[in-house]
């Protein structure tokens, strides 16, 4: 015996292209492939300059994955690296990284809002 409801019922379906499972939800998502040769050369490369092999292999599989989600090569990317100041690959790589995350959580930027010189000296009083 079912009890009465002014609820309707959730058609699941429905959900599928919401803003939140495109953020959140990276199950329906194809797997991206690389071939061998050119996951080593990116390794080797960040490698190079980090001289840690854990984190050039995390530096690498997120360069990859970004780089495979913009339909980019990821060695044209590396080769873009190479051509870059040494001092100036980590905002580089940083901006790069930013290209598949939410505007609210982005890699290396540091955002201080100016805050009102009367909001400023009530604080300090």
């Amino acid at each position: 015996m079912s009890s009465p409801s002014n609820l309707t019922t959730v058609n699941l379906g429905n959900n599928s292209n919401t803003s939140a499972q495109q953020f959140f939800n990276n199950y329906f998502n194809g797997t991206l492939s690389i071939t061998s040769n050119q996951n080593d050369a990116v390794i080797a490369y960040f490698q190079s300059i980090t001289k840690n092999p854990q984190s050039a292999q995390i530096l690498a599989s997120t360069v990859i994955y970004t780089a495979i989600s913009q339909n980019i090569n990821p060695m044209t990317i590396v080769q873009q690296f190479q051509a870059v100041a040494p001092g100036q690959l980590t905002l580089y790589l940083a901006m790069f990284l930013n290209l598949n995350r939410v505007g609210t959580s982005l890699v290396g930027i540091n955002n201080q809002p100016i805050t009102n010189k009367y909001i400023t000296r009530a604080i300090l009083a």
